[in-house]
């Protein structure tokens, strides 16, 4: 999210901050549709921006909250694609992120049986409400998160 909003010119803290905010109640409400909803009612409650928790609640493509921001079509484009990626390093004989290839990403995504929790409709459909193609995108995000594979705990073995 951070590359992002950098190459858009746009307010990296702010969306770093959404990122880290858009699931925190994951744990807490698993199950549609309390996640986000209930979630953005706590964060409300905390004084989050508007802003923010109009994109956490778009993140969820049954939350009814249309995308219409670069913020909320961001976060909603690398929100399953981050986690395709993470999975994908963590298999990875060194379980780095610097392993993974758009060519992986490719062959995974097919493969239903991986990372089944990770909706491949919603990787394609982010990059296209986004305007890049797919293959773009996951070379952005990969980029992205190579360049803080220490932070991301994704460095691995090598």
């Amino acid at each position: 999210m951070v590359a992002y909003a950098r190459k858009f010119g746009e307010d990296e803290q702010k969306w770093a901050v959404t990122a880290l905010l858009h699931d925190f109640d994951w744990e807490i409400h698993p199950q549609a549709p309390d996640h986000p909803m209930k979630g953005e009612a706590i964060l409300a409650e905390r004084g989050v921006p508007d802003e923010i928790r109009r994109a956490i609640l778009s993140h969820a493509t049954y939350s009814g909250v249309p995308r219409e921001s670069l913020l909320e079509k961001t976060l909603f484009a690398c929100d399953e694609l981050s986690g395709l990626l993470t999975a994908i390093s963590y298999v990875k004989p060194t379980r780095s992120i610097h392993d993974v290839t758009w060519k992986s990403v490719k062959k995974k995504m097919k493969d239903k049986a991986f990372a089944r929790s990770v909706n491949r409709d919603d990787i394609r459909n982010g990059a296209a409400e986004l305007g890049v193609a797919l293959e773009d995108h996951v070379n952005f995000c990969l980029g992205a998160m190579q360049a803080r594979a220490e932070q991301l705990g994704l460095q691995g073995n090598r």
